[in-house]
């Protein structure tokens, strides 16, 4: 049975000082700072940072996320509208992709995900609209304003037809994963062919030129969560030119920048990436109590050694990561020219206290086995050695929902520090759409 592990909810903590304290108790050497900044006062996230030409007036980047609130024919809807609008309120100056759009139908996580097509086209073109115009509204001009449009197959993970019933289509088969989301370990036919991926490769590149025809400044070629992007990072065991070496398993990356290159010149590309993965965790049904849900374990893992079925792991030990493979990856980003990169970690569907620190878990998850503020600080670890390495690429941070109240007294610390330029939050923006701007304008939450 898992021991129940218990944290000091963050509402417990009334000011900066009894925060740190409490971060010294837990061994996290996480940076924070007295009081909020305003711009006019200093603040680092009210710094200027340059990328694709422009020159954004702050440092506050919002992430892209799934609102699964489209039509079943892939259009947006008001409320995917609305959260446009609130995009534009927030005061980011990045919008770092903020809807992921499907590339295909077979690629949608679910029956309701807005994708990017000839035929949706002009319901994307109104997001784009709506939060320009919204923005424009409240700050009176665009032009230091960077808006992308997050191109994704969610490949393992897809539900294009009953959002309670995967449809996966895979690289390679994996043995936990297929156990864990019921998939046939016998059964090929959820197997993408090389053809297959070539027509995913070139509805990319289609939707790509769809964003730039709208106005988006950029895409995001998604390599994260355990979607398609981040499947061909870790296809160690597929064969052909798609799985294996390093080379062949960033070639669905290579070929998709070549193509918009060619196909849309001028636009930007980014990526937003889990940097590292560990092995899939699981609720400990012998800890369950009423309607509480378990505290999340590791999957049995002593059949898959050494792991071949991550990125940014050590294969010898998939509980920690290892980041010589991200480095390698982060090399190649410089040499495709690929400037504006999106730092994440882990998979929401195998192990969401990694990728998404909470104090409460999600529906098909398990209680924290760890202090969400321990996940908060491994992505900020990961991120500031990436940022060291490589100081020309502009690296957006992620994970700092849970902080809370003290979000931007984190971000002020760990972006004067220089371990990190821009600092992005999702569901942060959805319950407070304006947390950047009264940051930087009032210097209160």
């Amino acid at each position: 049975m898992a021991e129940i592990v218990k944290f000091d909810k963050l509402s417990r903590f009334k000011d900066a000082a009894s925060f740190r304290t409490h971060l010294e108790d837990l061994d996290l050497p996480l940076p924070v700072d007295n009081s909020i900044l305003t711009a006019d006062q200093g603040s680092p996230l009210a710094q200027p940072v340059t990328v694709f030409g422009k020159t954004l007036s702050n440092r506050w980047c919002i992430q892209p996320m799934e609102g699964w609130d489209g039509t079943e024919d892939g259009h947006p809807t008001e409320l995917t509208l609305r959260r446009w609008e609130r995009f534009g309120l927030s005061g980011a100056k990045l919008i770092f992709g903020g809807e992921a759009c499907a590339v295909r139908e077979d690629g949608r996580s679910s029956p309701n995900q807005v994708m990017i097509t000839p035929e949706t086209k002009d319901g994307v073109a109104h997001l784009f609209q709506r939060a320009t115009e919204t923005h424009r509204q409240h700050y009176q001009t665009t032009d230091d304003l960077l808006i992308g449009l997050q191109l994704t197959h969610s490949g393992r993970f897809s539900k294009p037809v009953n959002r309670h019933q995967y449809s996966p289509r895979i690289l390679y088969h994996h043995p936990i994963l297929d156990h864990k989301f019921g998939l046939d370990p016998s059964d090929d036919s959820a197997l993408l062919s090389d053809a297959e991926i070539e027509a995913i490769i070139a509805r990319y590149i289609q939707s790509a030129r769809l964003a730039q025809q709208i106005g988006f400044d950029f895409v995001d070629v998604k390599h994260c969560h355990g979607y398609l992007g981040h499947e061909f990072l870790s296809a160690h065991t597929r064969p052909g030119p798609y799985g294996g070496s390093f080379e062949n398993r960033t070639r669905f990356l290579r070929t998709i920048v070549e193509g918009i290159r060619a196909e849309a010149p001028g636009l930007g590309i980014a990526v937003r990436v889990s940097a590292f993965d560990l092995v899939p965790f699981k609720d400990e049904e012998a800890t369950r109590q009423g309607r509480n849900k378990g505290v999340g374990v590791p999957e049995d893992f002593r059949h898959c050694l050494p792991y071949q079925y991550g990125f940014g792991i050590n294969p010898a030990n998939p509980l920690e990561y290892d980041l010589t493979e991200t480095f390698q990856l982060f090399s190649l980003f410089e040499e495709l020219q690929i400037p504006l990169i999106n730092v994440s970690g882990g998979s929401p569907y195998y192990n969401p206290h990694i990728q998404r620190p909470a104090s409460f878990p999600p529906s098909d998850g398990y209680r924290p086995p760890e202090d969400p503020l321990a996940g908060v600080w491994r992505q900020i670890q990961v991120t500031r050695q990436l940022k060291a390495r490589f100081p020309n690429l502009v690296l957006v941070g992620s994970a700092y929902s849970y902080l809370q109240e003290f979000l931007p007294l984190v971000a002020q610390a760990e972006d004067r520090a220089g371990w990190v330029d821009c600092i992005g939050y999702g569901r942060g923006v959805l319950s407070y759409p304006t947390l950047s701007a009264d940051s930087l304008q009032q210097g209160t939450l």
